[in-house]
């Protein structure tokens, strides 16, 4: 099972950016997993957000963040990205990347179920 990291929260106005990190630990590997990230609010279940294949080549976006984030990865360093720019009130959430259970899919996952490793979450907040 894939073990990763969150990084990259914070307190930002609106309108700002930030750019959140998910790395993997120790001896696993990202390369061949797709990866997503999931946002919970407070009192809101959570949703998801992005994802991105094991190559990189396609990626997809819940309508409300499509302009404004992007997802990217760097198989090189094991890590997966995720810029998000002109940030809104409402985007303030924890933020989780997840692992795919399968490795080499072709397609981006967007269910819950189709993730198998989940970090720990890193809290983005956006003032307005």
């Amino acid at each position: 099972q894939v073990q990763l990291v969150e990084s990259g929260g914070g307190l930002v106005q609106a309108g700002g950016s930030l750019r959140l990190s998910c790395a993997a630990s120790g001896r696993t590997s990202l390369t061949r997993n797709a990866v997503g990230w999931f946002r919970q609010a407070p009192g809101k279940e959570r949703e998801f957000v992005a994802a991105i294949t094991w190559t990189g080549r396609t990626t997809s976006y819940v309508d409300s963040v499509k302009g404004r984030f992007t997802i990217s990865r760097d198989n090189a360093k094991n890590t997966v990205y995720l810029q998000m720019n002109s940030l809104k009130p409402e985007d303030t959430a924890v933020y989780y990347c997840a692992a795919d259970r399968l490795v080499l899919r072709g397609t981006t996952p967007s269910g819950a179920a189709d993730f198998g490793s989940w970090g720990q979450g890193t809290q983005v907040t956006v003032s307005s």
